[in-house]
């Protein structure tokens, strides 16, 4: 069950707005150990949760990868999300209203900067390994820039360095589908909601790709003029997310994702993904369309030492969500796997031990 995190000291973002205070909910399992390095810091994805295990079974939880037993496990709600933490729906301390419109802009960097003091708070001073996916991904990204020196491994899955123009095209549409519902402009909780629907279908497309929906979504008729799978198929994927999220963090999440690039105020972003210093496994899905492995290639090639490793799936960016086994494989290897220099220190010992 998620916990709340106050911070009530100011807190500046990127945008110039300081905020008098914000809160986090998140969720751990597991117990930091006496030597505190044991510590896996999970992010999640646009319209996730804290609760890891409910979306990625197959990689946290009892006898899996990141097991409780073994490791001090976090997971916090990004700020803008409606799981807990701060955002759209919460009631603005200024005002005593709900933020709905109004509420502050987060960048990536402006999320694992709040991160920070929860960080501190949780006696954390070292993390043996951050993982996410997608918008996840980003916002480790950002924080092994900003800080070199707090990860021991890194793993980056299906995810960028700067958001591209066919990623926040993608963005862009489903925003302009939220604006085209007459009650957007409403102040009330369901404001949006059909909009969001067809951005979700629109989103869904992303996700997947051709062949994906060719294995689901394929008429067993010749004879068939409407109602198709596919099209009753996005319908449900709009209502169910409609059922557990709203328009308003949908909207800005989607903006925080396309401002993303770790180049920002750093020079260039090859200049950014020089400063991270922790080992580094980036991971790519051979089919997805929205995060296509030349993001993940671009990142490997400029993290010094970085190992780079593309999964064979069917199912999109969404493989990432998907294929247990074979992350967790690549996993497991690149964990076993000696660097270079690891190898070399490891030849001198041994030929010094024969004199």
């Amino acid at each position: 069950m998620a916990e709340i995190f106050k911070h009530t000291k100011p807190f500046t973002l990127e945008s110039g707005i300081t905020l008098l205070q914000y809160h986090l909910a998140y969720t751990t399992y597991g117990k930091l150990n006496k030597n505190k390095d044991n510590v896996v810091w999970i992010f999640h994805a646009l319209t996730a949760n804290s609760e890891a295990p409910e979306w990625w079974p197959g990689l946290t939880g009892e006898g899996k990868l990141f097991d409780p037993a073994k490791h001090f496990i976090v997971c916090v709600n990004i700020p803008g999300s409606c799981y807990g933490s701060i955002g759209p729906l919460e009631i603005n301390s200024a005002t005593s209203q709900p933020w709905y419109h109004d509420f502050p802009f987060f960048t990536t960097r402006d999320m694992v900067r709040a991160y920070q003091p929860l960080k501190d708070f949780l006696g954390i001073q070292h993390i043996h390994t951050g993982i996410g996916g997608s918008m996840g991904g980003q916002q480790l990204l950002e924080w092994a820039i900003e800080e070199p020196s707090l990860f021991k491994y890194v793993i980056l899955l299906a995810t960028n360095a700067f958001h591209s123009p066919w990623g926040i095209a993608f963005n862009a549409t489903q925003r302009h589908a939220i604006e085209t519902d007459p009650s957007w402009m409403e102040s009330n909780e369901t404001a949006g909601l059909k909009g969001m629907m067809v951005a979700r279908e629109i989103a869904l497309i992303s996700y997947r790709n051709y062949n994906t929906y060719n294995l689901g979504q394929t008429e067993d008729s010749n004879e068939k003029t409407a109602h198709f799978k596919s099209e009753s198929y996005q319908q449900y994927q709009g209502v169910k997310l409609a059922r557990r999220f709203n328009a308003f963090s949908y909207y800005f999440l989607s903006r925080s994702m396309d401002a993303h690039n770790v180049g920002r105020q750093r020079g260039s972003v090859q200049e950014a993904l020089k400063r991270v210093k922790a080992k580094t496994l980036v991971i790519s899905i051979s089919s997805d369309i929205l995060f296509p492995p030349k993001e993940q290639e671009f990142i490997a090639r400029h993290i010094e030492g970085a190992v780079y490793n593309a999964i064979d799936s069917t199912f999109g960016h969404d493989g990432f969500l998907l294929e247990f086994d074979q992350i967790s494989h690549v996993i497991t290897e690149f964990y076993s796997a000696k660097t270079d220099l690891e190898k070399n220190l490891a030849e001198e010992k041994n030929v010094l031990n024969t004199f």
